[in-house]
């Protein structure tokens, strides 16, 4: 089995805003913030080439 990377994940101060950057801004598709119910457990996904996710 090769290793390989599936996700990314970068911490941000502001997930909303963030949010609109990747999305809006570099179009990447997300289904949006997922995790509001819980503190500190909200992200959203983004697909990006080859089977990668960003996460935020």
């Amino acid at each position: 089995m090769k290793p390989r990377i599936t996700v990314i994940t970068l911490g941000v101060d502001n997930l909303e805003k963030s949010l609109h950057f990747y999305r809006d801004g570099l179009g990447l598709h997300t289904e949006g913030i997922i995790g509001e119910e819980f503190e500190h457990g909200a992200v959203a996904f983004f697909d990006l080439q080859g089977g990668l996710k960003l996460a935020i």
